[in-house]
């Protein structure tokens, strides 16, 4: 067996294909088969199952299982080694969520990446909850986003506070107001994120504190979803402020602030307590952390 194999092997559990795989990994359709067979060979097992559409066998995903954690520890040991040459280099892993990958990473990736080319990383958009779950499980090395809660098996370090704000179309019956009750968004239909998301908590905590049921005729995952809707004055929408600034600037949004809302959300850095740290990981908190919070904020 070697890490190619496993490699091969990981490829296809994803794509299913054997042509796929080949043309992903720059190998013939025949070497892939050829490299399945090898590791079925020698540990006496069907891993696929090759009547279609293929699929891994009982054997194949406990297998699959362990080829994920053996190339995790072979890629820590690479890492290491790479470590010991005192140049921040190698793969970070992001879990972010969609406003704060299109609002903020631009910026602090383009300053990070200029600074230390050797660096590579990667950006997964998920919400809030998943991406606590991924940093704590090892799927995702650091992630950045809203600081509700306490995890004790994490380390948090704030970066900057942002506020969810009501926004709707210029055309929306309520555009004339520049201040609202939360008493006047009884009756108004709303457009929402989706319940595991930071944005939709906070709503459905401030709507329950005040026993309202808000009429939702739509739920959506990202916030540039909800704003498209909010644009075409399909609905009223509870967002982060950060997400928004664009928008307020063409007038495609207004806001409409509501005394409830206006508390302030930390947003900040999450990574695994007592995990080993590669020295690209340790640039790029120490840099992250050390940023402004204007670094954060000045598009607005």
């Amino acid at each position: 067996m070697n890490i190619n194999q496993l490699d091969t092997l990981i490829t296809l559990s994803k794509t299913m294909s054997f042509r796929k795989t080949g043309e992903i990994l720059n190998l013939t359709q025949p070497a892939v088969s050829a490299q399945i067979k090898s590791l079925e060979d020698e540990y006496k097992s069907l891993l696929i199952d090759r009547s279609q559409p293929l699929a891994l066998t009982d054997s194949g995903k406990v297998f699959l299982e362990h080829a994920h954690k053996i190339v995790r520890v072979v890629e820590e040991l690479k890492q290491r080694l790479a470590d010991l040459e005192n140049t921040p280099q190698g793969h970070i892993t992001l879990g972010t969520t969609t406003s704060i990958a299109i609002q903020i990473l631009p910026r602090v990736l383009s300053y990070f990446q200029d600074q230390f080319p050797l660096i590579q990383t990667t950006i997964h958009s998920m919400p809030t909850s998943q991406i606590m779950a991924s940093v704590e499980n090892g799927h995702v090395d650091i992630g950045i986003a809203y600081l509700f809660e306490k995890y004790p098996a994490l380390e948090t370090s704030v970066l900057y506070y942002d506020t969810f704000e009501l926004v709707v179309s210029p055309r929306h019956p309520l555009a004339g107001l520049k201040r609202a009750t939360v008493e006047e968004l009884r009756h108004i239909p709303f457009i929402m994120l989706t319940p595991d998301t930071a944005g939709r908590r906070f709503a459905d905590q401030i709507f329950k504190q005040h026993q309202i049921r808000p009429q939702i005729i739509m739920e959506l995952s990202s916030s540039e979803e909800v704003k498209r809707m909010v644009e075409l004055n399909l609905g009223a929408a509870i967002i982060a402020k950060m997400s928004i600034s664009n928008e307020l600037k063409s007038g495609t949004l207004q806001m409409i602030k509501v005394t409830e809302l206006e508390i302030s959300h930390p947003i900040g850095v999450i990574y695994k307590s007592g995990r080993y740290l590669s020295s690209a990981m340790q640039q790029f908190l120490q840099d992250l952390k050390g940023m402004p919070e204007s670094h954060f904020i000045g598009s607005e």
